[in-house]
């Protein structure tokens, strides 16, 4: 019976001083997994049971996986009777961690590209540990499990090419909070006091000193002097 061979994944460097460099691993595919999250902000409200919450922004995606390296078997390279690895397990072992160094021209650690079949996904390495598990006769490594998470990384022009936007409507909503005033609100939103008399009119409040904490107040965009509305 022939030898079932463990597919390559590589990690390929897409910038910096070493842009261009792949290392290659032994990836155990029986399993990565990806999480996505949203970022939200509590404002507490005198008076309710619980805090509101509001959407900030979309996390970047995180993708985890258990990578795997063996030279034991064959000290030029892993358990692989057609594919030999000219570096010894250590050395590939420091070019990953290296990874997580700064780059001196980026001033920053490089983005790389995981790339397993169909696969491939450009991050930044947030996270990343291993486990020996054997080792040569003279003590160096010989087998390891990196334990490895990637955090997506979409650079801003790639961002501003396809934004999650829907509607150009500038209209705002806000929850009055303690002993807020009109004018000090028109005063945060706007930077002028005084403006507090559209909010008044979105509102249709008689009485500027009708609001109570707890309250949603709709913030319409002022118009500016060149035609253009502006809120914060």
């Amino acid at each position: 019976m022939s030898k079932v061979q463990l597919k390559k994944a590589t990690i390929t460097v897409m910038d910096g001083s070493n842009q261009g460099d792949v290392i290659t691993v032994l990836f155990n595919p029986t399993e990565y997994s990806f999480e996505r999250t949203n970022s939200y902000k509590s404002v507490a409200v005198p008076g309710l049971s619980s805090p509101l919450l509001q959407f900030v922004s979309g996390e970047s995606d995180r993708l985890s996986m258990d990578l795997f390296l063996d030279d034991y078997t064959d000290p030029n390279g892993p358990t692989s009777l057609q594919q030999k690895e000219e570096k010894p397990l250590t050395k590939r072992l420091d070019a990953l961690f290296n990874l997580l160094e700064i780059d001196r021209d980026l001033h920053a650690p490089p983005t790389v590209r995981f790339s397993w079949g169909t696969l491939g996904f450009r991050a930044v390495i947030e996270k990343l540990s291993r486990k020996v598990t054997m080792f040569h006769p003279d003590g160096t490594p010989a087998r390891a499990t990196i334990s490895i998470s990637f955090k997506e990384y979409r650079p801003l022009t790639e961002q501003l090419r396809t934004p999650r936007r829907e509607s150009a409507d500038k209209t705002k909503r806000r929850v009055v909070v303690g002993r807020e005033r009109l004018w000090f609100i028109a005063a945060r939103e706007y930077d002028d006091a005084n403006q507090w008399t559209q909010i008044a009119v979105a509102n249709d409040l008689d009485d500027p000193r009708e609001i109570e904490p707890g309250d949603w107040l709709v913030l319409p965009p002022i118009e500016n002097s060149n035609g253009t509305n502006s809120t914060r």
